[in-house]
């Protein structure tokens, strides 16, 4: 097992090494606005997986697929020179998918919004349920309370505790 400090140094000199070639070596035209955006590596040091986003559409990001792939041999010699390790990691490049799951949480959040707004308007003419005296009173035609509620001044004691 390695340092996971090591590991997590050896990733970010990954991550700067693949965008340098990237940017200054590979001249392959099928290569669009590309941006790596992170890289992972593995304890042992044997894998590395890159994470890139790319501006345009599903065409634009098929074809910057297919250029790294292709200079996929260059990117490994060069990063494995550049970190000095015994064996070259191998890369996987992955498209990182950011947009659409910033999308997909601003679409979520503006339903929420909008339901919350309808919740608000809603609760804004609601009224509560039932009467504002919850509990039945029966009264008398005089207002009285009803005959069965009468209230003891005995000082006798309810219930079955006579002494």
């Amino acid at each position: 097992m390695s340092d996971p400090a090591k590991v997590r140094r050896h990733a970010e000199r990954v991550r700067e090494l693949v965008a340098s070639v990237v940017r200054s070596q590979i001249k392959d035209p099928r290569l669009g606005m590309i941006t790596i955006t992170d890289a992972r590596i593995t304890a042992d040091l044997r894998d590395a997986t890159v994470f890139y986003t790319v501006l345009g559409d599903a065409a634009a990001q098929a074809s910057t697929a297919a250029a790294l792939e292709s200079a996929k041999g260059m990117l490994r010699s060069t990063v494995g020179k550049a970190l000095g390790l015994r064996h070259s990691p191998t890369l996987t490049f992955v498209l990182d998918d950011v947009q659409n799951q910033v999308k997909h949480i601003d679409d979520l959040l503006t339903a929420a919004r909008s339901a919350d707004a309808e919740v608000q308007r809603l609760a804004a003419s609601a009224a509560y349920a039932g009467d504002a005296q919850p509990y039945r009173v029966d009264e008398d035609e005089d207002g009285d309370a009803p005959a069965g509620d009468e209230s003891s001044t005995d000082d006798e004691p309810r219930g079955g505790d006579r002494r």
